[in-house]
């Protein structure tokens, strides 16, 4: 019998007869780890562990402490899920049933019945029962005339509908139990690894995504090999509803919104516009430094503005529909990205080589049609203002100037206190080029300054196909917060496509006229996401310095309400934003209150006080800090200030 040669991730080669699985490998590394294996990855590719392997490869044995193998556990648990509903409701159809970041979900059609809280149960019980019988998942190829044919009988028009983009020779079929699904896999060796379960919710959601089909129940659910790892899940679920931005956000009176306004357009209350524009100077005052140039663009353009671009093209159908004028063949979108405008503005008078980087930068409101099962709060809207700024520059100048807006990047975090993060280098899909515009020279080169410079900085990195812009490939932040949840904040993208398709020239050195490279970026990301995740990770608690209100003066009663008056005066000479509570209660209510609000310092002024010239401080969450003088306040407020920036 011929054998294979095995590279392990180590470096270390072995040698197997040829067809040797991945559980092989495992077993002959350990009995515990066999028992822990839920897939293999073999060159690159996830299969499942007991898939045979026919020549040498590389191979990485997959457990749940991998993404891939946390992948490929939910997947399979999507297939039990949907066992179980056929089980319990029979005559169901099926739509798709993919992995999340945190669970899986199922799109089914249950006929006239209908699936609520009170079913969960029912449904998680029947999942274990199954579970517990420990059947394989069972891989099984069909011709596209066999797979028809299945699922004609049964009537499944989703299913036949999915078959009808997939190609007779790709089509493979699992089983498990009584179960059959059609799926390109990969799964775990058996439903027996599943040991708890837990249905989150049921939600509405139109097949394929469109509005004009028909709504299907979508259910989503998560499930663990330990009980006690759900457990743990649930109370951060728990956690996590406590920190919710929108929660938060009408408790703190930040933002709301008005079904008459529209779904999806956020109106900022006056705490929360404040916070906004906290921010707002904050990264406007590090641009300065690093030398942009601000610049003010219009909410709409004109509709061959995004063709030019080829905006129109990718994305016209999520944007508004076309603004019409009385003017014949005019028509305007509302502008959905910055980019095309601020190309305009670079064309609008000839460059040289000495002009460049030149830097744009400006916090424009950008507008996307998300369908309305899509919204959530402010991570999901359809109006949202991007902190955006473009770099044109020479080729020799990228990868400099990548690595300024990293730099750029990275304190923008250690301010806000995002302190774990990966960075994930977003590459164009090998497989499938044509979504994507321009040249493989062009995207080669943009491709090699973001892992050069990446690997320069030193960044904790992960690479992704097919997750690069329809213009280039990008560097994207992958921010965790206080409950280790994962969220894109911040891009960096180059970009060689957009320069050559609006024709931008600059006169080199030589004389001659070449085109730039255009970077695009975005701290922040969208100002309205950024504070959505900002809020759930402090939990409204903000830092000292971006706080709409940093403390609020309680008198003890109107007797002193003058002196209470007079620290305001005092500290707001010194860029102090703080409020008097006039209010006739009880200073007790005032403190409790004043927590509620979250408001970092409280200074209780009372009849000693007044007398000494001093305050009584309280600090949000830590209680009575004692009595000082104003100038002493002032001398721990800055202190504070200072350090929740980094600064320190």
């Amino acid at each position: 019998m011929s054998s294979i040669q095995i590279t392990l991730p180590d470096g270390s080669v072995r040698q197997f007869p040829k067809g040797a699985t991945g559980m092989d490998v495992a077993l002959s590394i350990s009995e515990g780890l066999a028992r822990n294996v839920l897939a293999a990855k073999v060159n690159g590719e996830t299969v499942e562990a007991n898939r045979p392997i026919e020549s040498d490869a590389s191979l990485q044995l997959l457990t749940w402490n991998d993404t891939e193998g946390k992948k490929t556990f939910w997947h399979s648990s999507a297939h039990l899920l949907a066992e179980a509903i056929e089980a319990l409701y029979p005559g169901t159809k099926f739509g798709i049933g993919p992995a999340i970041e945190n669970g899986f979900y199922y799109d089914i059609d249950t006929g006239d019945h209908s699936i609520g809280q009170e079913d969960f149960e029912r449904i998680e019980q029947k999942m274990l029962e199954l579970a517990r019988e420990k059947h394989a998942y069972v891989r099984i190829p069909k011709s596209k005339a066999e797979a028809v044919a299945y699922f004609q009988e049964k009537g499944d028009e989703y299913k036949l509908e999915l078959l009808n983009d997939l190609e007779d020779g790709t089509i493979t079929f699992y089983n498990q139990g009584g179960f059959t699904d059609l799926c390109r896999g990969p799964h775990i060796p058996d439903t027996g690894f599943i040991k708890a379960t837990k249905i989150l919710n049921v939600a509405g959601a139109y097949w394929r995504g469109d509005e004009k089909r028909k709504q299907l129940t979508r259910i989503y659910a998560i499930t663990f090999p330990k009980d006690k790892e759900l457990k743990e899940y649930l109370t951060l679920l728990e956690e996590a509803k406590k920190r919710d931005h929108r929660k938060l956000g009408k408790e703190l009176e930040l933002f709301t919104f008005s079904d008459k306004v529209g779904q999806g357009l956020p109106l900022w209350l006056p705490k929360g516009a404040m916070l906004r524009e906290r921010l707002e100077q904050f990264l406007k005052k590090a641009q300065v430094k690093a030398g942009y140039s601000p610049v003010v663009t219009p909410h709409i353009g004109s509709k061959q503005l995004y063709v030019t671009s080829g905006h129109y093209e990718k994305y016209g159908k999520d944007s508004f529909q076309p603004i019409r004028t009385p003017d014949e063949d005019e028509e305007f979108l509302l502008k959905p990205m910055n980019c095309p405008h601020h190309c305009e503005i670079y064309k609008s008078k000839p460059r040289s080589y000495r002009d460049l980087p030149l830097r744009l930068a400006e916090f424009g409101t950008v507008y996307r049609y998300e369908q309305s099962g899509e919204l959530h709060g402010l991570t999901r809207v359809r109006g949202f203002t991007q902190d955006d700024a473009h770099i044109f520059c020479r080729p020799d100048q990228v990868k400099d100037e990548f690595i300024k807006v990293i730099d750029l990047v990275q304190y923008v975090f250690t301010s806000l206190g995002f302190k774990d993060y990966t960075a994930q280098i977003s590459l164009r899909d090998p497989e499938n080029k044509t979504k994507y515009i321009g040249s493989d020279d062009v995207w080669e080169k943009a491709e090699t300054a973001i892992i050069e410079s990446a690997r320069e900085k030193g960044l904790p990195t992960v690479t992704e196909l097919g997750e690069a812009a329809f213009y280039g490939p990008r560097l994207d932040f992958m921010v965790k917060d206080a409950l280790g949840r994962k969220w894109q904040l911040g891009t960096i993208q180059v970009d060689y496509n957009l320069p050559e398709r609006f024709e931008l020239e600059y006169i080199g050195a030589d004389n001659l006229k070449h085109r730039p490279v255009m970077i695009h970026r975005a701290p922040f990301g969208s100002m309205e996401r950024f504070i959505a995740v900002l809020i759930e990770n402090c939990a409204g608690n903000f830092p000292l310095w971006l706080a709409p209100e940093q403390l609020m003066i309680l008198p003890i009663s109107e007797k002193y309400a003058a002196y209470a008056e007079e620290i305001r005066a005092f500290l707001e000479a010194h860029d102090i934003r703080g409020l008097v509570d006039h209010r006739d209660e009880k200073i007790g209510r005032k403190i409790r209150d004043a927590e509620v609000k979250k408001l970092p310092y409280m200074l209780i002024a009372g009849e000693k006080e007044a007398e000494t010239k001093t305050v009584s401080v309280r600090r949000h969450g830590s209680g009575d800090q004692g009595s000082v003088g104003l100038e002493a306040f002032l001398e721990i407020f800055q202190k504070e200030v200072e350090a929740s920036m980094g600064q320190a």
